[in-house]
C-alpha cells in the first residue's frame, strides 16, 4: 500500500473522514454504504456539492457554447451532468428566455420547447467532487462539515467553529474566482481585450 503524503489530494474518501473526524467520529478506510452513518455523511457531502456548484464559479461555468437542437423533434435535451442553462448575452438580446422543463430547453418568450437554429448559451456543469479545485473541495468539506454537525451532534459551540472555518474556506474560494475569473467591471467577454490604466507607468517618466 503507498504510504499517503501531505501532498496528496482530497478524495471523497478523506472528505467523509474529515467530515466524520469533525463531529468526533473514527475514519474509515472504504466507503461502505451499507453502513447508515457512512451513507448518511456521504449524502451531506452529495448535497453540498452540489448546492455550492448551483452558484456557478468560473471552473464550472462555460460560456458561448453552441448547441444544436435534435433533427427530428427540435428539442435541445438537457444532460445530467447540467446544472442550468442561460442564453449567452440575452440582457442585451430579450427574444428568448430558457428554462429547464420536462428535462429539455424551453423557451418562455415564444412558448415552445421546440427549436430550429442553434443556440450559443452558457451552461454550468456539475463536476465530481475529485475533479474540483482544491480550495473548493476544503470549503464543501468544511460546509458539510457543518451541517452533519447540526444534524447529529447538539453541540452549539461546535457547529460555531465549523462555520468559521467554513467562512474561511468560502473567501479563499472568493479569491480564487477573482483571480481566475480576470473579471472587470466593464464586462469585457472572451476574445476582447482592455488595456487598464496602470500608474507605475506615469512614475516612470
Amino acid at each position: 500500500m503507498a504510504t499517503p503524503t501531505t501532498v496528496d489530494t482530497d478524495t471523497e474518501l478523506s472528505a467523509v473522514n474529515s467530515i466524520l473526524g469533525a463531529i468526533g467520529q473514527s475514519p474509515v478506510t472504504t466507503l461502505n454504504y451499507e453502513n447508515p452513518e457512512i451513507g448518511f455523511i456521504y449524502d451531506i457531502l452529495t448535497e453540498v456539492n452540489k448546492d455550492v456548484q448551483n452558484e456557478g464559479w468560473i471552473f464550472n461555468i462555460e460560456r458561448h457554447v453552441s448547441k444544436s437542437p435534435e433533427a427530428t423533434t427540435g428539442y435541445i435535451t438537457i444532460p445530467n451532468n447540467v446544472l442550468s442553462y442561460d442564453l449567452n448575452g440575452d440582457f442585451t438580446y430579450r427574444n428568448k428566455d430558457l428554462v429547464r422543463r420536462n428535462g429539455r430547453l424551453y423557451d418562455l418568450v415564444n412558448h415552445t420547447d421546440v427549436f430550429t437554429q442553434d443556440l450559443v448559451l452558457d451552461i454550468v456543469y456539475l463536476w465530481p467532487f475529485e475533479d474540483l479545485p482544491s480550495i473548493f473541495k476544503r470549503y464543501i468539506t468544511y460546509r458539510a462539515s457543518g451541517r452533519a454537525a447540526t444534524q447529529l451532534v447538539s453541540n452549539p459551540q461546535l457547529v460555531q467553529l465549523l462555520q468559521q472555518q467554513e467562512g474561511q474556506a468560502r473567501a479563499a474560494c472568493m479569491e480564487y474566482e477573482c483571480n481566475q475569473g480576470d473579471h472587470s467591471f466593464m464586462g469585457w467577454d472572451h476574445h476582447s481585450s482592455y488595456q487598464a490604466y496602470q500608474p507605475y507607468i506615469a512614475l516612470q517618466r
